[in-house]
């Protein structure tokens, strides 16, 4: 039969030696010596940059939208140059850009699955 623990009774129970003992109380000396240093480091480390890091998201968003806008309009003005057609091209095209913006910030933000292979851009990975 064996005992409740599962030791099988054949071995003998050790007694802690002078040297486990020693290396107990280092042990014990040590943590506590962390303890006390840990809350001065914790406090020293505080991120002062975390309200911040939203921007460069905020930044890229808002440049998305905006350079859809400004290169629609900027073709259509230059088609209604070339073609006489003033001010269709520029309201058309003005239109497609603001499309594209919008498409743009939904692709950067997440909201729409991304074009394999297509919008494989190593700066959006940042984001990701």
């Amino acid at each position: 039969m064996s005992d409740a623990d599962g030791s099988g009774g054949d071995e003998p129970v050790r007694m802690p030696s002078a040297e486990d003992a020693a290396l107990t109380k280092r042990l014990r000396d040590l943590d506590r010596r962390l303890d006390e240093r840990r809350p001065e480091r914790e406090r020293g480390t505080a991120p002062e940059a975390a309200p911040h890091q939203g921007y460069g998201l905020a930044l890229r968003l808002g440049a998305d939208f905006v350079a859809g806008v400004v290169v629609g309009a900027a073709i259509g003005w230059g088609f209604d140059w070339l073609l006489g057609t003033s001010p269709w091209g520029l309201i058309v095209f003005f239109l497609l850009g603001f499309a594209a913006g919008i498409l743009s910030v939904m692709r950067t933000a997440g909201l729409i699955a991304k074009r394999p292979g297509l919008d494989d851009d190593p700066a959006s990975r940042r984001f990701d």
